[in-house]
Protein backbone atom coordinates (compact mmCIF):
# COMPACT_ATOMS: atom_id res chain seq x y z
CA UNK A 1 0.00 0.00 0.00
CA UNK A 2 1.26 3.48 -0.89
CA UNK A 3 1.66 6.37 1.52
CA UNK A 4 -1.45 8.60 1.74
CA UNK A 5 -1.76 11.41 -0.76
CA UNK A 6 -0.89 14.78 0.85
CA UNK A 7 -3.80 17.02 1.76
CA UNK A 8 -4.35 19.94 -0.59
CA UNK A 9 -3.28 22.38 2.13
CA UNK A 10 0.17 20.76 2.36
CA UNK A 11 3.02 22.80 0.79
CA UNK A 12 3.13 22.89 -3.02
CA UNK A 13 6.06 23.00 -5.38
CA UNK A 14 3.78 24.15 -8.19
CA UNK A 15 0.15 24.52 -9.25
CA UNK A 16 -0.89 23.42 -12.73
CA UNK A 17 -3.67 25.36 -14.45
CA UNK A 18 -5.37 24.56 -17.76
CA UNK A 19 -5.88 27.51 -20.13
CA UNK A 20 -8.91 27.46 -22.50
CA UNK A 21 -7.35 26.74 -25.87
CA UNK A 22 -10.07 25.25 -28.10
CA UNK A 23 -12.38 27.78 -29.71
CA UNK A 24 -14.71 25.04 -30.97
CA UNK A 25 -15.40 23.89 -27.40
CA UNK A 26 -15.90 27.32 -25.80
CA UNK A 27 -17.34 29.36 -28.70
CA UNK A 28 -18.69 32.70 -27.36
CA UNK A 29 -17.40 31.89 -23.87
CA UNK A 30 -13.77 31.52 -24.95
CA UNK A 31 -12.62 35.07 -24.17
CA UNK A 32 -14.43 35.35 -20.80
CA UNK A 33 -13.26 31.85 -19.77
CA UNK A 34 -9.70 32.90 -20.58
CA UNK A 35 -10.12 36.06 -18.53
CA UNK A 36 -11.41 34.05 -15.55
CA UNK A 37 -8.54 31.58 -15.86
CA UNK A 38 -5.99 34.40 -16.05
CA UNK A 39 -7.48 36.01 -12.93
CA UNK A 40 -7.20 32.66 -11.13
CA UNK A 41 -3.57 32.24 -12.23
CA UNK A 42 -2.70 35.74 -10.98
CA UNK A 43 -4.37 35.08 -7.62
CA UNK A 44 -2.54 31.77 -7.22
CA UNK A 45 0.83 33.23 -8.19
CA UNK A 46 0.31 36.43 -6.22
CA UNK A 47 -1.35 36.12 -2.84
CA UNK A 48 -1.34 32.34 -3.16
CA UNK A 49 2.48 32.22 -3.39
CA UNK A 50 2.39 29.47 -6.01
CA UNK A 51 4.64 28.72 -8.95
CA UNK A 52 1.90 28.48 -11.57
CA UNK A 53 2.41 26.20 -14.57
CA UNK A 54 -0.16 27.32 -17.13
CA UNK A 55 -0.74 24.66 -19.78
CA UNK A 56 -1.75 26.00 -23.21
CA UNK A 57 -2.23 24.33 -26.60
CA UNK A 58 -1.53 25.94 -29.94
CA UNK A 59 0.00 29.25 -31.06
CA UNK A 60 -3.25 31.23 -30.84
CA UNK A 61 -3.83 30.16 -27.23
CA UNK A 62 -0.18 30.85 -26.43
CA UNK A 63 -0.48 34.35 -27.80
CA UNK A 64 -3.68 34.94 -25.81
CA UNK A 65 -2.06 33.68 -22.60
CA UNK A 66 1.02 35.81 -23.19
CA UNK A 67 -1.20 38.85 -23.66
CA UNK A 68 -3.04 38.25 -20.40
CA UNK A 69 -0.17 37.06 -18.24
CA UNK A 70 3.23 37.81 -19.77
CA UNK A 71 5.58 39.31 -17.25
CA UNK A 72 3.46 38.37 -14.26
CA UNK A 73 5.78 36.87 -11.62
CA UNK A 74 5.70 33.15 -10.89
CA UNK A 75 3.60 32.18 -13.92
CA UNK A 76 5.26 29.81 -16.38
CA UNK A 77 3.36 29.36 -19.65
CA UNK A 78 3.92 25.84 -21.00
CA UNK A 79 3.01 24.59 -24.47
CA UNK A 80 1.28 21.23 -24.25
CA UNK A 81 -1.41 18.96 -25.60
CA UNK A 82 -4.81 18.32 -24.05
CA UNK A 83 -8.47 17.82 -24.95
CA UNK A 84 -9.70 20.51 -22.59
CA UNK A 85 -8.71 22.26 -19.39
CA UNK A 86 -10.00 19.85 -16.74
CA UNK A 87 -6.55 18.84 -15.48
CA UNK A 88 -7.90 17.68 -12.10
CA UNK A 89 -9.55 14.77 -13.90
CA UNK A 90 -7.31 14.06 -16.88
CA UNK A 91 -4.01 14.63 -15.09
CA UNK A 92 -2.22 12.54 -12.47
CA UNK A 93 -2.66 12.56 -8.72
CA UNK A 94 0.64 13.55 -7.12
CA UNK A 95 1.20 11.06 -4.32
CA UNK A 96 4.36 12.66 -2.89
CA UNK A 97 7.08 15.09 -4.00
CA UNK A 98 8.48 13.59 -7.20
CA UNK A 99 5.85 10.84 -7.45
CA UNK A 100 2.50 10.61 -9.22
CA UNK A 101 -0.21 8.12 -10.10
CA UNK A 102 -2.05 8.06 -13.43
CA UNK A 103 -5.37 6.38 -14.08
CA UNK A 104 -7.46 5.39 -17.05
CA UNK A 105 -9.64 8.28 -18.23
CA UNK A 106 -12.75 7.52 -20.30
CA UNK A 107 -14.31 10.94 -20.76
CA UNK A 108 -16.44 10.88 -17.61
CA UNK A 109 -18.15 7.64 -18.49
CA UNK A 110 -17.72 7.92 -22.28
CA UNK A 111 -19.62 11.23 -22.44
CA UNK A 112 -16.81 13.53 -23.59
CA UNK A 113 -13.90 11.85 -25.39
CA UNK A 114 -11.43 14.51 -26.53
CA UNK A 115 -8.17 13.95 -28.36
CA UNK A 116 -5.18 14.84 -26.21
CA UNK A 117 -6.66 14.10 -22.79
CA UNK A 118 -4.82 10.77 -22.75
CA UNK A 119 -1.52 12.70 -22.89
CA UNK A 120 -2.12 15.00 -19.92
CA UNK A 121 -0.86 12.77 -17.09
CA UNK A 122 2.58 12.27 -18.61
CA UNK A 123 2.98 16.00 -19.30
CA UNK A 124 2.08 17.10 -15.78
CA UNK A 125 4.21 14.38 -14.20
CA UNK A 126 7.29 15.28 -16.23
CA UNK A 127 10.26 14.87 -13.92
CA UNK A 128 8.28 12.78 -11.44
CA UNK A 129 8.08 9.01 -11.17
CA UNK A 130 4.75 8.12 -12.76
CA UNK A 131 2.97 4.90 -11.83
CA UNK A 132 0.07 3.92 -14.09
CA UNK A 133 -3.08 2.13 -12.93
CA UNK A 134 -5.60 0.47 -15.20
CA UNK A 135 -8.84 1.41 -13.44
CA UNK A 136 -10.86 4.53 -14.30
CA UNK A 137 -10.59 7.41 -11.83
CA UNK A 138 -10.82 11.20 -12.01
CA UNK A 139 -9.09 13.38 -9.46
CA UNK A 140 -12.26 15.35 -8.73
CA UNK A 141 -14.04 12.16 -7.66
CA UNK A 142 -12.10 11.89 -4.39
CA UNK A 143 -10.93 14.34 -1.74
CA UNK A 144 -8.10 13.59 0.71
CA UNK A 145 -7.41 14.52 4.34
CA UNK A 146 -3.67 13.77 4.01
CA UNK A 147 -3.81 10.90 6.51
CA UNK A 148 -5.47 8.22 4.44
CA UNK A 149 -9.14 9.22 4.61
CA UNK A 150 -10.96 10.08 1.40
CA UNK A 151 -14.53 11.11 0.72
CA UNK A 152 -16.31 10.21 -2.51
CA UNK A 153 -19.76 9.50 -3.98
CA UNK A 154 -21.27 6.19 -4.96
CA UNK A 155 -22.91 7.93 -7.91
CA UNK A 156 -19.50 8.45 -9.50
CA UNK A 157 -17.08 5.89 -8.16
CA UNK A 158 -19.45 2.92 -8.41
CA UNK A 159 -21.01 4.03 -11.69
CA UNK A 160 -20.92 1.15 -14.21
CA UNK A 161 -19.80 3.65 -16.88
CA UNK A 162 -16.44 3.84 -15.06
CA UNK A 163 -15.46 0.42 -13.72
CA UNK A 164 -18.13 -2.13 -14.58
CA UNK A 165 -19.03 -4.37 -11.68
CA UNK A 166 -17.23 -2.35 -9.00
CA UNK A 167 -18.64 -2.54 -5.49
CA UNK A 168 -17.46 -0.56 -2.49
CA UNK A 169 -14.91 -3.20 -1.50
CA UNK A 170 -13.42 -3.23 -5.02
CA UNK A 171 -13.01 0.55 -5.02
CA UNK A 172 -11.53 0.54 -1.52
CA UNK A 173 -8.92 -2.06 -2.45
CA UNK A 174 -7.93 -0.16 -5.59
CA UNK A 175 -7.63 3.17 -3.77
CA UNK A 176 -5.63 1.61 -0.95
CA UNK A 177 -3.11 0.09 -3.35
CA UNK A 178 -2.74 3.14 -5.60
CA UNK A 179 -3.14 6.09 -3.24
CA UNK A 180 -2.55 4.82 0.28
CA UNK A 181 -6.21 5.20 1.22
CA UNK A 182 -7.00 3.75 4.65
CA UNK A 183 -10.69 4.62 4.83
CA UNK A 184 -13.32 5.66 2.28
CA UNK A 185 -16.27 7.80 3.36
CA UNK A 186 -19.18 7.06 1.01
CA UNK A 187 -21.71 9.74 0.11
CA UNK A 188 -24.56 8.94 -2.24
CA UNK A 189 -25.21 11.74 -4.74
CA UNK A 190 -23.56 14.81 -6.19
CA UNK A 191 -25.05 17.89 -7.84
CA UNK A 192 -27.99 17.88 -10.22
CA UNK A 193 -26.94 17.87 -13.90
CA UNK A 194 -23.27 17.33 -13.06
CA UNK A 195 -21.85 15.61 -16.15
CA UNK A 196 -19.13 14.07 -13.97
CA UNK A 197 -21.80 11.90 -12.33
CA UNK A 198 -21.49 13.54 -8.96
CA UNK A 199 -17.87 14.50 -8.33
CA UNK A 200 -17.29 14.97 -4.63
CA UNK A 201 -15.30 18.19 -5.05
CA UNK A 202 -18.63 19.95 -5.63
CA UNK A 203 -20.26 18.69 -2.41
CA UNK A 204 -17.63 17.85 0.23
CA UNK A 205 -14.03 18.95 0.85
CA UNK A 206 -11.56 18.40 3.65
CA UNK A 207 -10.35 21.79 4.90
CA UNK A 208 -8.21 20.71 7.89
CA UNK A 209 -7.45 17.49 9.77
CA UNK A 210 -10.80 16.16 10.96
CA UNK A 211 -12.77 19.00 9.39
CA UNK A 212 -14.88 18.67 6.24
CA UNK A 213 -16.96 21.34 4.52
CA UNK A 214 -20.18 20.88 2.57
CA UNK A 215 -22.82 23.21 1.12
CA UNK A 216 -25.97 24.62 2.67
CA UNK A 217 -28.84 25.63 0.42
CA UNK A 218 -29.21 29.26 -0.64
CA UNK A 219 -32.65 30.54 -1.61
CA UNK A 220 -35.99 28.79 -1.39
CA UNK A 221 -35.59 27.29 -4.87
CA UNK A 222 -32.12 25.79 -4.45
CA UNK A 223 -32.31 22.66 -6.65
CA UNK A 224 -29.77 20.73 -4.55
CA UNK A 225 -31.17 21.47 -1.08
CA UNK A 226 -32.04 17.82 -0.35
CA UNK A 227 -28.63 16.62 -1.59
CA UNK A 228 -26.81 19.13 0.62
CA UNK A 229 -28.73 18.09 3.73
CA UNK A 230 -28.14 14.40 3.00
CA UNK A 231 -24.41 15.05 2.60
CA UNK A 232 -24.25 16.98 5.88
CA UNK A 233 -26.12 14.23 7.77
CA UNK A 234 -23.84 11.53 6.36
CA UNK A 235 -20.66 13.44 7.16
CA UNK A 236 -21.81 14.07 10.72
CA UNK A 237 -22.00 10.30 11.26
CA UNK A 238 -18.57 9.48 9.86
CA UNK A 239 -15.22 8.94 11.56
CA UNK A 240 -11.86 9.29 9.85
CA UNK A 241 -9.15 6.65 9.44
CA UNK A 242 -8.09 7.27 13.04
CA UNK A 243 -11.62 6.64 14.29
CA UNK A 244 -12.23 10.29 15.20
CA UNK A 245 -15.60 11.94 14.45
CA UNK A 246 -15.55 14.61 11.76
CA UNK A 247 -16.35 18.24 12.37
CA UNK A 248 -18.74 19.45 9.66
CA UNK A 249 -18.75 23.04 8.41
CA UNK A 250 -21.29 24.35 5.92
CA UNK A 251 -20.84 26.94 3.18
CA UNK A 252 -23.74 28.60 1.37
CA UNK A 253 -24.31 27.28 -2.13
CA UNK A 254 -24.65 29.66 -5.09
CA UNK A 255 -28.36 28.78 -5.21
CA UNK A 256 -30.24 28.16 -8.45
CA UNK A 257 -28.15 29.05 -11.49
CA UNK A 258 -29.73 28.47 -14.90
CA UNK A 259 -28.11 28.02 -18.32
CA UNK A 260 -29.24 29.63 -21.54
CA UNK A 261 -31.23 26.50 -22.38
CA UNK A 262 -33.04 26.64 -19.01
CA UNK A 263 -31.15 23.83 -17.32
CA UNK A 264 -29.89 23.91 -13.75
CA UNK A 265 -26.13 24.55 -13.79
CA UNK A 266 -23.95 22.48 -11.37
CA UNK A 267 -22.23 25.49 -9.79
CA UNK A 268 -20.62 25.10 -6.38
CA UNK A 269 -18.52 27.14 -3.97
CA UNK A 270 -16.96 23.83 -2.95
CA UNK A 271 -14.90 23.94 -6.14
CA UNK A 272 -12.36 26.21 -4.45
CA UNK A 273 -8.63 25.59 -4.81
CA UNK A 274 -6.23 25.70 -1.84
CA UNK A 275 -2.93 27.42 -2.62
CA UNK A 276 0.11 27.80 -0.38
CA UNK A 277 -1.14 31.03 1.17
CA UNK A 278 -4.59 31.60 -0.36
CA UNK A 279 -7.90 29.90 -1.09
CA UNK A 280 -9.60 30.91 -4.33
CA UNK A 281 -13.34 30.27 -4.53
CA UNK A 282 -15.56 30.54 -7.63
CA UNK A 283 -18.36 33.13 -7.33
CA UNK A 284 -21.63 33.20 -9.27
CA UNK A 285 -23.93 35.37 -7.13
CA UNK A 286 -22.46 38.40 -5.35
CA UNK A 287 -24.27 37.94 -2.03
CA UNK A 288 -23.93 34.15 -1.81
CA UNK A 289 -20.32 34.44 -2.93
CA UNK A 290 -19.53 36.98 -0.21
CA UNK A 291 -21.01 34.67 2.42
CA UNK A 292 -18.97 31.76 1.08
CA UNK A 293 -15.80 33.84 1.31
CA UNK A 294 -16.64 34.76 4.93
CA UNK A 295 -17.23 31.11 5.83
CA UNK A 296 -13.94 30.05 4.25
CA UNK A 297 -12.08 32.79 6.10
CA UNK A 298 -13.13 31.13 9.35
CA UNK A 299 -11.97 27.72 8.10
CA UNK A 300 -8.67 29.03 6.67
CA UNK A 301 -7.48 31.70 9.14
CA UNK A 302 -3.89 31.55 7.83
CA UNK A 303 -4.88 31.92 4.17
CA UNK A 304 -6.17 34.87 2.17
CA UNK A 305 -9.59 33.90 0.80
CA UNK A 306 -10.30 35.31 -2.65
CA UNK A 307 -13.62 35.13 -4.49
CA UNK A 308 -13.40 35.36 -8.28
CA UNK A 309 -16.06 35.11 -11.03
CA UNK A 310 -16.45 31.74 -12.74
CA UNK A 311 -19.65 32.08 -14.76
CA UNK A 312 -17.89 31.47 -18.08
CA UNK A 313 -15.95 28.46 -16.83
CA UNK A 314 -19.09 26.79 -15.49
CA UNK A 315 -20.52 26.76 -19.03
CA UNK A 316 -17.84 24.15 -19.73
CA UNK A 317 -18.92 22.12 -16.72
CA UNK A 318 -16.47 23.07 -13.96
CA UNK A 319 -14.55 25.74 -12.10
CA UNK A 320 -11.27 26.43 -10.32
CA UNK A 321 -10.64 23.08 -8.63
CA UNK A 322 -11.44 21.27 -11.88
CA UNK A 323 -8.85 23.16 -13.93
CA UNK A 324 -5.99 22.88 -11.41
CA UNK A 325 -3.75 20.18 -9.96
CA UNK A 326 -1.28 20.78 -7.15
CA UNK A 327 2.24 19.39 -7.22
CA UNK A 328 3.50 18.81 -3.65
CA UNK A 329 6.95 19.97 -2.68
Amino acid sequence: MSHPVPAEWAPHKAMWVGFPSHAELWEDNLAPARAETAALAKALAGLGREHVKLLVQGPEARQAADGLLEGFPNIEIIDGRFGDIWLRDTGPVFTAPGAAAAFSFNGWGEKYRLEGDEAVAEQLASGAKLVRHSFVLEGGAIDHDGAGTVVTTRQCLLNPNRNLGWREADAERALAAALGVRKVLWLDQGLMNDHTDGHVDNVARFVAPGVVACPASYGEDDPNAAVYDAVARALAGFTDAEGKPLEVARLPSPGRLMSGDHRVVPASHMNFVIANEAVVVPVYDARAGAWAVEALEVLFPRHKVIGLPARALITGGGAFHCITQQEPG
